[in-house]
């Protein structure tokens, strides 16, 4: 049975500061595993109760534990080095025809050996969780395309002559980890994938894709079968994040879903909810929603959260109204287009905004749907 829900929330959380402190304090050898996990269970109960309060339908744990969305697939894998592999430039959100902020990012870690999975991160994730939460779970895992920022030309030709093998054996680590959520009582999981929104821009097929040495179409194709499949668990329903990159309120990709709607929507039949980034211009228009089954429920991801200023209600139902013209308003929800901590550091925003938007999410969503 698919999970349906019209207020969602979509991961990541900010981190407390006392975190951080304790973090840096332990992987100094300065305090104890033991005591470590007990500051890490006292931000998951805090994020709990935020998300509790908030009004949301759908609650994770924050991605608390984890350093980065995708710790699944590099923090407890290996055959994955820190070397300094290219350099990516991401932009500030702007507005449409100026000129946003730019800066470029060392990516840090490149595939060298065949991958493994030494570990389960999620399962930690969930079984505390599971005892605790008030309200539907989510655990979010990302895609095992997402090993394109880690196939490097120079550094994994000779693990991986064909990058598409790797993107194989991540989803098959992927899937492993969906199998074992399962077991544990996991019903629904949400699979991150910004790689399919920087395929929305033809600036970055090129330069991230094709010119590193992976096909943009076959990623469409080949690739759209890959992540599908990690998606064959009995007992769960899966959502497919699509967003268009967060780091610290930084984005890697602008662009309509056009280039990828026709050959993702249809291609992901194990994804019952689509997820998809709609917080200004750079997602483009509703249009493209036409070409989604109309057997899915999509998420809109109408509220920003690399923004502090908060979005005006009526704008946003209006929105809501814009979108049901293009696909059934009862299966429309609404969402932040992604999670505030994406990224260790997380957005440059307060708790305060975090707290406002996710009640606003709430809210907006009992006025549109009761």
């Amino acid at each position: 049975m698919t999970h349906r829900y019209h207020a969602e929330v979509i991961g990541s959380l900010l981190r407390p500061q006392y975190l951080k402190d304790a973090r840096k304090q332990w992987e100094a050898g300065q305090l104890a595993t033991r005591e470590f996990k007990r500051v890490e269970d006292r931000a998951v109960d805090e994020m709990l109760v935020l998300q509790e309060q908030s009004g949301v339908e759908v609650e994770t744990d924050g991605e608390m534990r984890r350093t980065h969305f995708i710790a699944p697939l590099t923090d407890v894998i290996t055959g994955v080095k820190s070397i300094p592999a290219f350099t990516r430039v991401w932009r500030k959100p702007h507005e449409q025809g100026e000129k946003g902020e730019e800066t470029a990012i060392q990516v840090q870690y490149a595939v060298v050996e065949k991958i493994r999975r030494i570990r389960s991160l999620t399962a930690e994730e969930f079984t505390y969780v599971r005892a605790r939460a008030k309200k539907p779970l989510k655990v979010t895992l990302p895609s095992p395309l997402m090993m394109t920022l880690r196939w490097s030309p120079e550094y994994s030709r000779d693990a991986y002559p064909d990058p598409f093998d790797l993107f194989a054996d991540a989803a098959a680590i992927v899937r492993q980890e969906a199998q074992e959520l399962a077991a544990l009582g996991c019903e629904y999981i949400q699979i991150d994938a910004p790689e399919l929104g920087m395929l929305c821009d033809l600036e970055r097929r090129q330069q991230d894709f094709a010119e590193r040495g992976m096909d943009p179409d076959r990623l469409l194709t080949d690739g759209i079968d890959i992540l599908n499949s990690v998606a064959e668990v009995p007992g769960v329903t899966f959502a497919l994040h699509v967003c268009r990159g967060n780091n610290k309120g930084y984005y890697v990709g602008e662009g309509g879903y056009e280039p990828i709607a026709r050959h993702v929507f249809s291609r992901v039949g194990n994804f019952p909810i689509l997820l998809l980034e709609y917080d200004d211009w750079r997602s483009g228009s509703f249009a493209p929603l036409k070409d989604i089954p109309t057997d899915k429920h999509v998420g809109l991801g109408l509220i920003s959260s690399k923004r502090v200023e908060s979005e005006p209600i009526d704008a946003v139902i209006q929105r809501v109204h814009e979108a049901s013209g293009y696909f059934p308003r009862e299966q429309l929800a609404i969402s932040t287009q992604c999670g505030f901590g994406t990224v260790w550091d997380g957005n440059p925003v307060p708790e305060s905004t975090q707290e406002a938007k996710l009640r606003l999410v709430a809210g907006i969503a009992h006025r549109v749907w009761g």
